[in-house]
């Protein structure tokens, strides 16, 4: 009973989300059948609706799997370097194979990402004191690195400008057949519910999951797939989103615990709620422009990572 709510709530948004923009929509254009009007909706604003729910949901789950794998409420995408290894994905996509298809820029992100999240859990064994904040700093400074290679690189080619626009969080230029790869993350969203208790169990700990008869490694990997098929299919997409897989796991977990195979439908539909108003907001607030979403949600998702480190003190 716990999701309705949040899914009417997310119901609402997503059809609201349909008819705000530059385009003036209401639903009598819809009613009276009108040919342009309809022809915008289809080509562009389901297709952004749909982009914005996926994203929120996929970017969400890929906190929680990121935060159970490092049992550390701080770690993310965003604080893990996930983002950044991405970012060198497609830079190297663009500088040897820029005429090629979507599929293998996908497939460039999708290796840089998964190891470079091989490398951060690697780095995070070795910490002997994990604290909560400093593990989630090792993973700033590791993302800072990779960033700086990736910096270097589109400095030497000149094309720092378009690297940079890669990683703005941006869902104005998504249109039907521009979008489509982003529900590559719907498997990774499947089998991270399938496998809840696991990665649950797994956030207890090594030698706890091998008491219990998991096979450790196995989840871990699983985990991995899982976050850098979801990441690098969104950052493809739209671009980088920060913050979304930090904040909202911690929310749901501040209130509803941390039973993953319960709170992981409120996690996806809170993330998916809470990106459609950033975007909503960013299309309203300084109309007939637009912020772009990476903008808006750097701006909430800081405050309340700020009292999200107050409130864990």
């Amino acid at each position: 009973m716990r999701v309705v709510v949040p899914t009417i709530i997310l119901l609402i948004l997503a059809v609201f989300s349909l008819f705000v923009g530059v385009a003036d929509i209401t639903v009598a254009d819809i009613i009276n059948w009108d040919v342009e009007k309809i022809s915008l909706i289809s080509i562009s604003r389901i297709p952004r609706t749909a982009a914005l729910i996926l994203a929120g949901v996929g970017m969400s789950v890929s906190g929680v799997i990121m935060q159970q794998m490092t049992q550390n409420k701080f770690v993310s995408p965003t604080t893990a370097g996930t983002l950044e290894a991405a970012k060198m994905g497609l830079l190297i996509f663009f500088i040897y194979t820029s005429a090629a298809g979507m599929a293998l820029k996908l497939l460039s992100a999708f290796l840089f990402t998964f190891l470079a999240s091989i490398v951060f859990l690697a780095i995070v064994r070795k910490i002997k004191h994990r604290n909560v904040i400093f593990v989630p700093l090792v993973g700033l400074m590791f993302g800072g690195i990779i960033g700086s290679i990736s910096t270097f690189l589109a400095v030497r080619l000149n094309i720092v400008q378009d690297s940079n626009a890669w990683m703005m969080g941006d869902f104005s230029g998504i249109l039907q057949g521009r979008y489509e790869l982003i529900y590559l993350s719907l498997p990774a969203i499947v089998i991270t519910y399938l496998y809840a208790n696991k990665f649950t169990v797994i956030g207890m700990g090594e030698e706890f999951s091998k008491n219990l008869g998991l096979n450790y490694n196995s989840i871990m990997n699983i985990g991995l797939f899982c976050v850098s098929l979801t990441v690098s299919s969104v950052v493809i997409t739209a671009g980088a989103i920060p913050f979304l897989g930090l904040i909202i796991p911690n929310v749901v977990s501040l209130i509803f615990g941390d039973n993953l195979k319960k709170t992981l439908p409120l996690v996806a539909l809170t993330g998916a709620i809470f990106l459609l108003i950033c975007d909503v907001f960013g299309r309203i607030i300084i109309y007939p422009y637009e912020v772009p979403i990476g903008v808006t949600v750097s701006i909430f998702g800081a405050i309340i990572f700020l009292f999200l480190l107050w409130k864990r003190r």
